[in-house]
């Protein structure tokens, strides 16, 4: 077959979730099928593309993504009533660049990557070819948005913050809808937002296409030897609304109460682009920020304990995989695992309230040998489900269905 993926970044170096999963599904479809890409890069990225994508795709074409102002944001909210998902990347060069590409060659499937592409369904519509349309749904977007809405609204100075969330809470549940019916078929990377899905739309039938994982790549390696005692790790990009307030929860209504217990615990937040609101962060003893770094595992590896204490977001979070590849304990909200047919104690620890997360952290910092069976059991957990092997062939049935 001959693919087209659209995606919202160059899904090489897969350095967060969703080149993650672009470039997982991308690598794994080439061995028996011809993919080309079309994609934005951002504007400090070198123009030459990294090899490896290069040998993947049959071509390549990139788009700068468009810079939008805080003006033009809120110009967009008043002007239009789509959310603000749809209209962030809005770029009159990558609508050419696919007409022009659809008018010179014909594909078989063209997967749309995330509701931020999703407005290129008018492109696609008005081609004179007729692929089969594929809407890769990252997140249930308007649940997700419903998420932080309710977060937000439990906290007074949040509330402006939430006001937004509901607007597009709002927008969303109408314009998701509207794409998943124009797609010929959709994807969900959980049972749980499939179900979401359905909820909009009763007759929607989305596929499930878990997220996975390079298991490869992502593997038990010993720590370094000067490696920190006591150690925490959170990862993700840290301007995403999900992880600020998670890290910012657990700093304030977690970590003191471990500290109280084991008082050179360290949280370490790995990440790019921090947002400002982690700015009193820099001022914490307990909690290192990194920024961007070129490679996480290192910070996984030597970390003791992998936390992910989220209260807001949707699908299934990519760095629970990495974590649990590489044979780390991991404790997370129950909101976190949200997703992964998990067993609590088995494959990870679940906790919601700050005095059980502390605890369980506290327990687990002074049992090597409960951590090391808590990892052990997580990496065969996700070689034997979420592995890129097992998942690929799923996306193939529905090119096929």
């Amino acid at each position: 077959m001959k693919i087209l993926f659209l995606t919202p970044q160059l899904p090489y170096p897969p350095e967060k979730g969703t080149a993650l999963r672009n470039w997982g599904l991308i690598d794994g479809l080439q061995a028996r099928h011809r993919v080309s890409l079309l994609s934005f890069r951002e504007c400090h990225r070198e123009a030459e593309l990294p090899l490896p994508l290069r040998e993947a795709c049959q071509r390549v074409v990139t788009v700068p993504q468009p810079e939008r102002s805080l003006r033009r944001r809120l110009s967009d909210m008043i002007s239009t009533r789509r959310p603000d998902m749809a209209c962030r990347l809005a770029s009159p060069r990558f609508a050419g660049e696919l007409a022009d590409w659809l008018a010179r060659e014909s594909f078989d499937v063209v997967q749309i990557e995330g509701i931020e592409l999703a407005p290129y369904i008018d492109v696609l519509e008005a081609a004179d070819q007729n692929p089969l349309v594929v809407f890769d749904d990252h997140n249930c977007e308007y649940l997700l948005q419903r998420r932080v809405f309710l977060t937000d609204l439990s906290t007074p100075a949040r509330w402006p913050g939430a006001a937004y969330s509901c607007a597009q809470w709002l927008r969303l549940r109408k314009y998701e809808a509207q794409i998943c019916r124009r797609a010929d078929a959709v994807l969900a990377v959980s049972e749980a937002d499939a179900r979401a899905l359905e909820r909009l739309i009763p007759d929607l039938n989305p596929r499930v296409v878990p997220n996975g994982i390079d298991t490869h790549r992502y593997r038990p390696t010993e720590s370094d030897a000067g490696a920190r005692t006591n150690s925490l790790v959170f990862t993700g990009t840290m301007d995403f609304r999900p992880n600020v307030d998670a890290v910012l929860w657990f700093v304030r209504r977690v970590l003191p109460l471990v500290q109280s217990k084991v008082p050179d615990v360290h949280l370490y937040v790995v990440g790019q682009r921090p947002h400002r609101r982690l700015e009193p962060l820099k001022a914490n003893a307990t909690v290192t920020l990194t920024g961007w770094v070129d490679d996480v595992r290192p910070y996984i590896a030597r970390a003791d304990l992998y936390v992910a204490p989220l209260r807001m977001g949707g699908g299934t979070r990519l760095k629970l995989l990495e974590a649990m590849a590489m044979g780390k304990a991991v404790i997370a909200t129950r909101l976190g695992a949200e997703g992964y047919p998990v067993t609590d104690g088995r494959e990870l620890i679940l906790a919601d309230a700050p005095q059980d997360i502390a605890a369980e952290i506290v327990s687990l910092l002074r049992s090597p040998a409960q951590r090391a069976a808590l990892g052990r059991r997580a990496r065969a957990f996700v070689e034997d489900r979420y592995d890129w092997r097992a998942i690929v062939p799923l996306v193939e049935a529905v090119y096929v269905s």
